[in-house]
């Protein structure tokens, strides 16, 4: 039996999508959320084709450079999962994914780009039904927002800087 794809059209969302779809950039921890993803898969549980999934050993691990490169090379979005705090195989990585993450999500917003592109869930290896529920809700809320013109972006923060001194 063939699993049928879902055709969207990102434009009742946001008409600035044109023909093109929403790219998430999502960085996977090895022990729980890449499980998760492999889970739904071999389940067969549907969610939105917008993910390109990287697995890392650990969130912990995840440089906030690597987010950044990722907007900047044309993701929409980064969905950065991992085990639930507390239960990280590498003690407190997920803790660490945590104040990074809450740090960049800040960062980003000073630079004009929406913090909600950067986003930062948990899924276990037995959470499939989570897993795809939050990528959905992420192309649900990139969707929203639009395409990401990194550019543009920048450039609006760099003039609205040059004005204010």
């Amino acid at each position: 039996m063939a699993v049928k794809e879902n055709i969207v059209d990102y434009n009742q969302f946001n008409p600035a999508w044109g023909t093109r779809k929403p790219v998430i950039v999502g960085f996977l921890c090895n022990w729980c959320s890449y499980r998760a993803a492999d889970l739904a898969g071999t389940s067969r549980l549907g969610y939105p084709a917008t993910l390109r999934d990287l697995r890392v050993m650990c969130t912990g691990r995840i440089d906030p450079t690597f987010v950044m490169e990722a907007l900047r090379e044309g993701a929409d979005g980064v969905l950065v999962m991992g085990c639930h705090p507390g239960q990280c195989h590498y003690s407190e990585g997920n803790y660490k994914a945590m104040r990074r993450m809450a740090l960049l999500r800040r960062t980003l917003a000073q630079l004009g780009v929406h913090p909600d592109r950067v986003q930062l869930a948990w899924a276990s290896a037995a959470q499939g039904a989570i897993f795809t529920e939050t990528v959905q809700e992420m192309t649900d809320t990139i969707a929203k927002l639009g395409p990401l013109d990194w550019h543009n972006s920048m450039m609006d923060t760099v003039a609205k800087e040059a004005k204010s001194n």
